[in-house]
Order: C-alpha cells, then structure tokens, then sequence
C-alpha cells in the first residue's frame, strides 16, 4: 500500500482510507468483516464523524474493535469529526466540541484519537474559543493531531490565529468531475465557468502550508447526482476511463483513483465504501502511475478546458 506522510501523525498513513460513513445498517460481525478485510490491504486509517448514522457508525467499530482482541489499536489511526448537528446547524463552540469528543471516544470505546477535524464551517466560529477547546484535547491526550474538512485558506488562517496545534489535513470534495480546485487556476484568465474560483485557492494554499488533502466522494458528479463512472453523463469521460483499464488491466474505479493519486499534492482517498471488492478495487490504484498525457486526457474528457 502506498504511503502517504502526514505531519505530527506517527502511525501508518495510507494513500486510501476506509470511510466509515455506511457503517449504521451493518452488524457488528459485518464492520468486524470489513476493517480485517480492509487491513489485510494495509488501509489502518479510518475515517468517522459523529454525525454518521448519528454515532451509530461510530458505536459499530467500537464495539468490532472492542470484541477483537487481535486489532491492535496503537497500529491503526482513527479520525473522526465534529461540528455539525445533524439537522440543526454547525457548532464549533468550545463546549461543543468538547462534549462531541467526549462522545465519540466513547462510541469508539479508545481513549484517543489519531486524528480529530473540524468538520465544517462554522459561519459563529470564535478562533479563541476553539483554541481553548484544542487546547483542552491535547493537554488530556484525547487527540493528537488535528485539522479541518471543508474549510477555504483564509478560515484557516483566522484559526491559526489563535489555534497553536497545526492543523496538517484538509478534507475536501475531489473527483475527475468535481475538480473546481484545480480549474479555477487551469482557467485563470479565461471567460469559462471553471475560471471561477470557488474555493480560495485551496489547493495551491494546503500544498504551501504541508496540508495533506484527503479526497472524499472520490467517484461522485457535481451536487451529488451520483456515482460518474458508467453514467451516460460522462460518456466521453468513461470511453477514455475504459481504453486505460484494459491497458493497465484494472478495473474503471481503480483509473478514477489513480488519476487523484498521481497529482504532486500528494492526497488521500477517502472511500465511503463497504464492499471490500470495491476497496481492492481502489487500493490497486496505487500501483498505477499515469502518464502526464494520460493524466489531462481524462481531465478535458471530464468537461474541463484548457487554454
């Protein structure tokens, strides 16, 4: 499995991750499955949120984990999220936050965890108030490094404000046709909608700044309208998807992979699948290099211009 370094994370850092946002609808003997099927291909990072399946997600692997005496805990790295109330609205409070911690390390049944993010924007986000509450994590040893999901340059930069950890992961939106971040400075100068930048540059920002992207709906359509490949939408996009899987004699999901791990940032994948086929699938990408060629062949055939 290909090895992606993180900053501040000691642990394993695999270029795929097992999201573990499908979990709530499975038993624990299945997520008991799932995580030494997932192993046995060197993914030992797992992704949650408490709001998945509203915790149910998180209380599954905990109790697989706990039942399991042959995981062990100091060899995997568990992220999880807070921030957002499910159907409420997003909170980053300090009291907020530490009370989800709280709540997650319990569901998990560990007394840490690798990795916590803020999961979304909190448009009342007081960066001196999460700075308490980051502070209050470390100090305890409840988690040991942190970072943001969905957040543009300039929100990060209002945390550093105040925040002293440094926040080495943003978790972002990223597929062959979501790539918003990537043609806004493709267009640059240019009258097409791609020109607009959405997102502050922040793909340019994390690479400056030694952030580690970690992409998640890898496979999804924009405002997700579902899964590109195989989808008639993209026709042009899935004949070249194609042509490469019987070069490189792997299947189309594992070409829409490697087209995100060959780019220089260095990303993560996050999968949010629970097949194990599926992540053997998308593990195989990592031994896949694409052509430069082959790399903006597929980016113009998702839709995207070049100047």
């Amino acid at each position: 499995m290909k090895q992606i370094p993180i900053r501040k994370v000691e642990k394993n850092t695999p270029a795929i991750i097992a999201g573990c946002m499908r979990f709530a609808d499975k038993s624990v003997e299945e997520v008991n499955t799932f995580i030494h099927g997932v192993l046995e291909l060197g993914i030992d990072y797992f992704d949650h949120a408490d709001i998945y399946g509203n915790g149910k997600c998180e209380e599954l692997f905990g109790k697989a984990m706990k039942n399991d005496s042959s995981i062990d805990r100091e060899k995997i790295c568990i992220q999880s999220k807070c921030g957002v109330r499910l159907g409420i609205d997003f909170d980053l409070s300090k009291e907020h936050i530490l009370n989800s911690v709280d709540g997650i390390l319990d569901r998990l049944q560990t007394e840490y965890l690798d990795v916590l993010l803020l999961h979304r924007p909190d448009a009342l986000f007081e960066p001196e108030e999460i700075a308490e509450a980051l502070d209050k994590l470390e100090s305890s040893g409840k988690v040991r490094t942190f970072g943001v999901s969905n957040f543009k340059p300039m929100q990060i930069e209002l945390l550093k404000k105040c925040v002293k950890q440094e926040l080495v992961i943003n978790q972002l939106q990223f597929s062959l046709p979501v790539s918003n971040m990537i043609a806004g400075s493709m267009e640059m100068n240019m009258e097409s909608p791609g020109s607009i930048d959405h997102d502050g540059n922040v793909l340019d920002y994390c690479r400056l700044h030694d952030m580690t992207i970690q992409a998640w709906s890898p496979f999804q359509m924009p405002a997700w309208q579902g899964v590109f490949l195989g989808n008639d939408r993209y026709a042009d996009l899935n004949r070249e998807i194609d042509i490469l899987s019987e070069k490189y004699n792997v299947t189309p999901t594992a070409i829409a992979s490697a087209w995100i791990l060959r780019h220089p940032a260095k990303m993560q994948i996050v999968s949010g699948s629970t097949s194990l086929a599926r992540m053997k699938e998308i593990a195989s990408a990592c031994d896949i290099e694409l052509t430069r060629e082959e790399w903006y062949k597929l980016y113009l055939s998702a839709g995207h211009l070049l100047p």
